[in-house]
């Protein structure tokens, strides 16, 4: 019992961190950017954080999970925040760093992250050849290409990627593991293998 109460405790700790992390990372990449413009980097270091080591670190450890906390729980913590993203988006010069640095964190963590639909893409017919990837765009009439969905393929041991754009019947959904265990596996090159409650890989000494 205790057990599952440290997991779950351990739980929404991550996810209030990584809540705090969509809302920190780009208006603290923004804020940072601006600030190396017009001072120095000696002078984002506090001198106190010389005389205690590690003090910065947790401490922006501990802000961004309490951001997170904030943002997620409390009305007045989502409109603070609604209202600095709204303000930031606006800013001229400022918006062309924050927007699409909020874009990218808010892909990856957060509840509205966007890589949470693993699919399988056929990349050659033969020999026959998959990828795996996310499902980005499920629609992309607007561009004049009907029945055709845009696809993420991420790198492997790297953040970067590239997006494709193919036919729909190209592209099938992935079973038997979540989101976060295919990108796993595309990002490790398929060395991590990929494991689901309902779908284990067993290793070919054990099938023996």
């Amino acid at each position: 019992m205790k057990k599952i109460n440290l997991e779950s405790l351990v739980n929404i700790l991550l996810k209030n961190f990584f809540q705090g992390l969509v809302i920190i990372g780009p208006i603290g990449l923004t804020i940072f950017v601006i600030w190396y413009i017009i001072s120095s980097i000696d002078n984002i270091i506090p001198s106190v954080a010389k005389e205690i080591p590690g003090l910065v670190f947790v401490s922006a450890i501990l802000i961004t999970t309490l951001l997170g906390y904030l943002g997620n729980k409390f009305v007045m913590g989502k409109f603070f925040f609604e209202a600095v993203d709204s303000l930031l988006e606006k800013t001229p010069g400022v918006k062309h760093i924050y927007t699409p640095t909020k874009d990218v964190m808010s892909s990856f963590v957060g509840d509205k992250k966007k890589f949470n639909h693993p699919v399988w893409v056929k990349t050659n017919e033969h020999p026959e050849i998959w990828r795996i990837g996310f499902l980005t765009q499920k629609e992309m009439a607007d561009v004049d290409k009907h029945n055709y969905v845009a696809v993420y393929l991420p790198h492997s041991y790297a953040i970067s990627g590239w997006v494709i754009i193919t036919e729909e019947k190209n592209i099938k959904p992935v079973v038997g593991m979540t989101a976060a265990s295919a990108m796993k596996f595309a990002v490790s090159g398929g060395v991590a293998g990929f494991h689901s409650d309902e779908n284990i890989f067993k290793s070919s000494e054990e099938k023996i």
